[in-house]
């Protein structure tokens, strides 16, 4: 059998897993994914969380003796999610050390209900960065209009960020920015520029989802031929202004000067509609330079029948920008689209978060009666 995810490494994509548990930790799972699938990093997100925590499986005495000193929900959930993250970072540190620091990375996210307060997320991002307390962590901030500058000022104190929920062409290019002032920032206080590393986040499956609803409502043969273009269209465009950013002076005097690229991450990779082939938003998106970070059934369907066949991105831009445009022809605004899948985003992460703090919540109040501590 060919080794698809050995050739998607070769053709330069890194290979990040969507999912973390403290079971998948401690089972040992973890280490086998990087040893034999090529995992060479993991990213998390609300989400992820308020499903491994809710299962319950490993976190019972930690839940039981933080019920016993009686903090409030929101340490509490603190405190479970960077020992995660901590440990998972201790997984991947031989990744780390073995890339200069390019891979190995974990991602833990900024409290959700903090999007759009952007000195929260800076005291945010500092708070979990020293919790962790690991060299292989990334923090992840919302780039919202409130996330851009929020990411300047991080980037700027030497702290490494994955800049999420990205949707837009137009704010992919202002979180490229955002970056490149944190650096220039960071190089005027004396910081090191090669220790700095980010990655930014650009959502594509979300994309097809709500383009093609909007598809379906129009009911025209037009209309059914662009569905499931929209999503790799708009993130080869992506690649094709990371491109045009990495050859402009700006960046080539930080790299002079030893920072790191933004690495263009594919997030929400896991296909939702079944009429297309689960490892679209992989082999449709192959890069160098870039992260595909795939929930397992992504993962394992990738191992098992994708097609690698080299770069499928570089000499697209020409095709995908007609495919976007084909969109506006038929009446489907782009500029409306991504607006709303960013505000959902920032809802979804947030509705996950808070329905963690009600079950977490509910737990510790059982947990401290039980122990005689109410």
């Amino acid at each position: 059998m060919t080794d698809a995810l050995k050739r998607l490494t070769g053709e330069g994509v890194a290979i990040w897993l969507d999912d973390l548990s403290r079971k998948r930790i401690t089972s040992g799972d973890l280490g086998e994914l990087l040893d034999q699938q090529h995992v060479v990093g993991v990213t998390t997100n609300p989400a992820i969380f308020q499903k491994a925590i809710s299962g319950g499986d490993g976190y019972e005495q930690q839940l039981a003796d933080l019920a016993a000193r009686r903090v409030t929900v929101e340490e509490a959930l603190r405190m479970i999610t960077t020992a995660d993250v901590r440990d998972a970072a201790d997984v991947l540190r031989p990744v780390y050390e073995a890339t200069g620091g390019l891979d190995g990375r974990v991602s833990i996210e900024v409290d959700p209900r903090l999007a759009h307060n952007t000195h929260a997320t800076v005291a945010e991002a500092k708070q979990l960065a020293w919790l962790v307390d690991r060299p292989n962590t990334f923090i992840k901030i919302p780039a919202t209009e409130a996330g851009l500058p929020a990411i300047t000022e991080v980037i700027g104190r030497g702290i490494s960020v994955n800049v999420t929920l990205i949707f837009s062409l137009q704010r992919y290019r202002a979180v490229m920015d955002a970056y490149m002032a944190g650096l220039e920032k960071a190089k005027a206080a004396g910081l090191e520029l090669s220790r700095i590393y980010s990655v930014a986040s650009f959502f594509v499956s979300r994309v097809d989802t709500e383009v093609d609803k909007r598809l379906d409502a129009l009911g025209t043969e037009e209309a059914a031929a662009l569905r499931g273009r929209a999503a790799v269209a708009n993130a080869r465009l992506a690649y094709q202004a990371y491109e045009e950013v990495t050859a402009g002076d700006r960046w080539q005097a930080l790299a002079r000067a030893g920072a790191n690229p933004q690495r263009p991450l594919w997030a929400s990779t896991g296909v939702k509609d079944e009429r297309y082939p689960d490892t679209l938003y992989v082999t449709e998106l192959v890069a160098p330079g870039t992260v595909n970070t795939m929930p397992e059934a992504t993962l394992q369907a990738t191992e098992d029948h994708g097609q690698i066949s080299g770069d499928t991105v570089r000499g697209t831009y020409e095709q995908a920008r007609a495919d976007l445009d084909a969109l506006e022809k038929v009446g489907i605004s782009y500029d409306e689209v991504v607006a709303l899948l960013e505000e959902e985003g920032v809802e979804k992460f947030e509705s996950a978060w808070n329905s963690l703090l009600d079950s977490t919540q509910a737990e510790l109040k059982r947990l401290a009666s039980t122990s005689g501590e109410a």
